[in-house]
């Protein structure tokens, strides 16, 4: 029988298509990269808090990173086992910043954010006379480490760019904190006046000189304004009274009742979750880690299998999925307990109380059904006591 072309046409294309389509075998891993990534896992285990970004092609180590350490520990292991190798990993800071390795924040709250752009996820905040440690720079975004490790990128209008010296004269001098929710600093002795900046809760300044009721302060970009004496105080006078009794923290978190959540907020002008605890143990002299997920690590385990008897004022309670089937644990929100009818405050919508109370009329079963644990903050497994190691002198 004649065969029809186009049925052999077509038993052609599906042979090509089969050919095309068969699996290969699996690529072998190179040997430069396990040696990278048991090295990212030792030093960077936590992308958010260390910057260990490496990778291999052919036998080009190519990346960066802000740990040297790490950097000689992978060539130190890769020359032992006799694994040839280039190196072209760059050290930070880079050498672009011109020795400006420091900066300081120099608006009330600088928004830092994911990736140098705008547009991009807001990661975290830092508020005025927050020291920061920079190590790159993209056109008019820094990449800058905070005080609580958080790696997160700030535009140039944020902050003062400082090199050594500059930042530690900064540092040397007398400081004063802002103590309301938000306010403002005033271009002259008189608060009907033109303002030069506003002013929120934690800002640090540089205290210039008393006029009758007015602080004249500095800004770490050099402009000068003049601040209540109501509404400021002398930092070490503040941080030597820190006292995160269980009372003072209850009632440092009953200040921010009503604020409105901002994803990556940690300041009055709005906060997430892990934001909200950070601001409340901030203002009782203590600095917690920046995200939920990291706070789960500080402090004590509370026993809960029985009930909420053993909780105490100011312990955290942690929220999300447990580990099943595989899949890791994940933590994604965090409160405190305040005690009352089984009450805890938090933020979400706004910064609001809710009980564990089925019985309560501001009962969260939500929030019940995806409790994992609660943990007792102790003072020495934070990440900084105030009252002992100064953060702004």
């Amino acid at each position: 029988m004649k065969k029809n072309p186009f049925v052999l046409l077509l038993l052609f294309l599906m042979s090509c298509v089969s050919s095309q389509t068969k699996k290969s075998p699996a690529a072998e891993v190179s040997p430069l990269q396990t040696y990278i990534d048991e090295t990212r896992q030792q030093f960077a285990p936590d992308k958010r808090v260390t910057l260990f970004k490496v990778d291999v092609n052919s036998n080009v180590l190519r990346g960066e990173t802000n740990m040297p350490e790490a950097k000689a520990d992978l060539l130190r292991r890769l020359t032992a086992a006799n694994i040839a190798y280039v190196d072209s990993i760059q050290v930070l800071p880079e050498t672009e910043l011109k020795g400006l390795h420091n900066a300081v924040v120099s608006i009330s709250v600088a928004n830092l954010r994911s990736e140098p752009k705008h547009s991009a996820e807001l990661a975290t905040q830092a508020t005025m006379g927050t020291p920061l440690k920079v190590w790159k720079k993209n056109d008019g975004w820094y990449l800058v480490q905070t005080p609580d490790k958080y790696l997160a990128w700030v535009d140039y209008g944020g902050i003062a760019l400082m090199e050594n010296k500059a930042f530690a004269d900064w540092q040397k001098g007398k400081k004063l904190l802002y103590t309301q929710p938000y306010g403002f600093a005033y271009a002259n002795a008189d608060a009907s006046g033109t303002t030069v900046s506003d002013l929120v809760y934690g800002d640090v300044v540089l205290l210039k000189e008393q006029k009758k009721d007015f602080y004249k302060v500095e800004f770490p970009d050099g402009r000068s304004g003049y601040i209540h004496t109501n509404e400021a105080t002398d930092y070490k006078t503040w941080s030597a009274s820190r006292q995160p009794t269980e009372d003072n923290l209850v009632q440092s978190g009953k200040r921010l009742l009503g604020f409105p959540y901002l994803w990556g907020g940690t300041s009055v002008k709005g906060m997430d979750c892990s934001g909200f605890t950070k601001t409340v143990y901030f203002m009782n002299g203590l600095v917690l880690p920046r995200d939920a997920s990291q706070q789960v690590h500080v402090g004590e385990l509370v026993d809960t299998s029985d009930g909420w008897e053993n909780l105490r004022p100011g312990d955290l309670l942690f929220f999300g999925t447990p580990a099943s089937d595989g899949k890791s644990e994940r933590v994604v929100h965090v409160g405190m307990w305040i005690g009352g009818d089984q009450e805890f405050i938090h933020s979400a919508g706004k910064v609001r109380i809710n009980s564990m109370n089925p019985k309560a009329a501001n009962y969260d079963d939500y929030e019940l059904n995806r409790f994992l644990r609660a943990k007792r903050v102790v003072p020495d497994t934070t990440l900084l006591d105030l009252r002992e190691v100064s953060l702004y002198e």
